[in-house]
Formats: C-alpha cells, sequence, structure tokens
C-alpha cells in the first residue's frame, strides 16, 4: 500500500531530521517496500504549541515521506517515531490499497503549498 507520513522533529539541526529519516527509511526497505520521495519542508511554527517527550514546542522541522509497504511496516514505523526523543508529531496516510490504485484519494488536483517565510 502506498502510505504518506508527515513527520515535525525538533528545530534546530538538519543532521537529526536527515538521521530520523534514514532510520525510517531503512525499515521501510527491511521489510520489502519502497521509499518513492523524501521532502524537506523546513523549519516553521506550530498550528499551537504541542509537548512532546516533556518538551514544549512551538516550532518544528517538517518532512514528508512516500513510501509502499505493508501494514504491518507502518505500524512499526508509528511506534518507532512514537519512542523517539527528536520527534514531535507524525501522521501517517493512505494514499493508495494493495492493487496501488489512487482512485479513493481527492479528486481536486495537484495540491499548490507556497513556502512561508517561517517568522515566529
Amino acid at each position: 500500500m502506498l502510505y504518506e507520513l508527515i513527520g515535525i522533529a525538533r528545530p534546530g539541526n538538519v543532521g537529526e531530521v536527515r538521521d530520523i529519516v534514514m532510520s525510517i527509511g531503512q525499515t521501510v526497505l527491511r521489510s520489502g517496500g519502497v521509499v518513492r520521495s523524501i521532502a524537506n519542508w523546513g523549519v516553521f511554527s506550530l498550528p499551537r504549541s504541542v509537548t512532546a517527550h516533556q518538551k514544549t514546542h512551538v516550532r518544528g522541522h517538517y518532512f514528508v515521506m512516500r513510501f509502499d509497504s505493508t501494514s504491518a511496516t507502518q505500524t512499526t514505523m508509528r511506534n518507532t517515531l512514537k519512542l523517539d526523543p527528536r520527534m514531535v508529531r507524525s501522521a501517517f496516510v493512505r494514499l493508495a490499497g494493495a492493487d496501488g490504485k489512487l482512485e479513493n484519494t481527492a479528486k481536486f488536483g495537484e495540491v499548490m503549498w507556497s513556502q512561508a517565510t517561517g517568522r515566529s
């Protein structure tokens, strides 16, 4: 199944974000999955303050990963990210089923993202 992971890591060090993405990507590859794309969105203010791992965050480093894997692999990734102290939040979205068809996704077309300045 095709999934999209939207992750928010604590800001400050791009190397930490790279390490998180590498470890999650290796989890996908070890289970026989495929990483389709990785996007680094950068640091932005969070919509509201978020408490994660006994610390309150007001900014986060956003990244997105699209990958094909089984639901068991996705569950493993979710548990790994939940325990990682460098992560603020993560969300998984299933984009396509086992047949690989994207018929159930939104039919509004490509989403045009505008890059914010990241001011706080």
